[in-house]
């Protein structure tokens, strides 16, 4: 049986879960990062992408995350997220990222530029976060 430990991650609107789990996996500001029991303690900010849970006993559950933060202390992990979600909707997120990516080939006086690049890259985080729901499903 695979060492534990616990998990909670939540946003402002709700707790999305807290339980056991054999490990994290979420993406972190330098990649993709895997947490499991015995990890060195860490803080570090989060880029919007899934957040794959390994539940005790295998059992998988992706969300998405916006944003916001990861800390892991020796008795558990803790994901406060900007927004947390546990549905994506494919055609929001593909309009999403299709305006963003009309809104970069515009006149550069017209545009923020940061602003589009951040709705770009969470409209394709939310899109890779629907492939990933959709493998841990089997679909």
């Amino acid at each position: 049986m695979a060492m534990t430990v616990h998990c909670d991650i939540v946003s402002a609107e709700e707790s999305l879960f807290s339980g056991l789990v054999e490990m994290v996996i979420v993406t972190g500001v330098e990649g993709e990062l895997g947490i499991t029991y015995g990890h060195a303690q860490l803080l570090t900010a989060l880029r919007p992408g899934p957040a794959r849970i390994i539940k005790q006993g295998g059992e998988e559950e992706v969300l998405f995350l916006s944003g916001g933060y990861v800390e892991v202390q020796p008795n558990g992990i803790t994901i406060l997220a900007d927004i947390a979600e546990r549905e994506i909707d494919e055609e929001s997120a593909k309009k999403a990222r299709e305006e963003a990516t009309h809104a970069l080939h515009k006149a550069p006086s017209e545009i923020d530029y940061a602003r589009v690049s951040a709705q770009l890259a969470e409209a394709e985080a939310r899109l890779r976060t629907l492939q990933a729901i959709r493998k841990a499903a089997g679909k």
